[in-house]
């Protein structure tokens, strides 16, 4: 298949998706009628730019216009604008993983009712989505550099950077700076829809976490959901882990395994594995929190008739493992343990 006839399939499946592709780069927009409208390809508030979500009349869905400026195209030339200084090749991968990462299968009314979150739920999804919107790709930035000095090399559209994010009002330490910058994760549900966003506080000095109480947050909803990092190909197979670094680290040594960071044991054990994953990978720490979130996460996957397997770092965790050992070291033992387990799987 040729380039050219790969970004046209690309763009035609976007078009399928247009709402679904509006509501989650182009959250300050709104619906009206058959269009979302937006300010300009930057997302920001107004009515300037309209996106056509249905075809009609011979017109086709996912094209738009920017009336202030002239500017038309399909959501691919849209998409590139969004993410700003990118390659087309950095568009497409962005591509791929909006529409690997965001299925949409078919729910029913009351499952949708029963996760409809409230008023105040629903206010701070929808500021996560509008910080995750005003970041940017990682590449070359401060959050590329502070995941690269622990030995990661997987990153995704999942994550982007922003310079400057509000980190509190400074009452108690009037040196304290009012925002600092921050590497920015999407937090979603499986249909894809965004239900919030983690922080990790960066400083610019070290390189390394801000020196401030709390250097990860996370604003929305995490309960059930994560961060999730795509391979590029369909798989039966997820690893589900707790930090993000930990569970980067697993897919910095296993690339071509599908990823889902839940940030913290807890809501390790919380999480809702999507429908059409046959096998989950738990990816844990090497401690007690860990092992109870494990036996926890098994409890719902395993009476839905989903294999589970359990990866244990031979340090506290499996960033630790990717620093001491290296990511050949890593990615052995990892295929060793899963092979144990059952896994039937080439090592390339």
């Amino acid at each position: 298949m040729s380039a050219q006839r790969s970004i046209a399939d690309l763009s035609a499946d976007l078009a399928t998706r247009a709402e679904s592709f509006c509501r989650q780069y182009f959250p300050e927009g709104r619906k009206q009628g058959n269009y979302w409208q937006v300010g300009d390809t930057s997302g920001a508030k107004g009515q300037s730019l309209a996106i056509r979500l249905q075809g009609e009349g011979g017109r086709k869905a996912g094209s738009w216009q920017d009336f202030a400026t002239g500017e038309y195209g399909d959501l691919i030339d849209l998409l590139q604008e969004r993410l700003g200084s990118v390659t087309l090749k950095e568009t497409l991968r962005e591509a791929r993983s909006f529409l690997g990462e965001a299925p949409c299968p078919a729910v029913s009314r009351e499952t949708q009712r029963a996760e409809r979150p409230d008023a105040a739920s629903s206010k701070r999804i929808a500021r996560a989505r509008k910080l995750f919107a005003a970041g940017k790709p990682i590449l070359g930035t401060l959050a590329a550099s502070y995941l690269q000095g622990r030995g990661i090399s997987r990153f995704g559209p999942a994550l982007r950077y922003h310079p400057r994010v509000f980190l509190g009002h400074g009452e108690d330490d009037p040196d304290l700076p009012q925002k600092a910058p921050a590497l920015l994760a999407k937090i979603t549900d499986n249909r894809g829809q965004i239900t919030g966003c983690a922080r990790f506080y960066l400083d610019l000095s070290t390189g390394g976490l801000a020196a401030i109480e709390n250097p990860k947050r996370i604003l929305g909803q995490l309960h059930g959901h994560a961060i999730r990092f795509w391979s590029g190909k369909a798989r039966s197979d997820l690893i589900i882990g707790e930090g993000l670094e930990n569970t980067l680290s697993v897919g910095t040594a296993l690339p071509e395994f599908d990823l889902a960071s839940c940030l913290t044991a807890t809501h390790l054990g919380l999480f809702i594995p999507p429908p059409e994953i046959k096998r989950i990978w738990i990816a844990r720490d090497n401690d007690e929190a860990g092992r109870n979130a494990s036996m926890r996460l098994r409890n719902q996957p395993e009476s839905l008739g989903i294999a589970c397997g359990d990866l244990v770092p031979s340090m506290g965790d499996f960033n630790d493992d990717l620093r001491a050992f290296g990511k050949d070291a890593l990615r052995r033992s990892l295929l060793k343990a899963m092979k144990a387990q059952g896994l039937e799987i080439e090592d390339g």
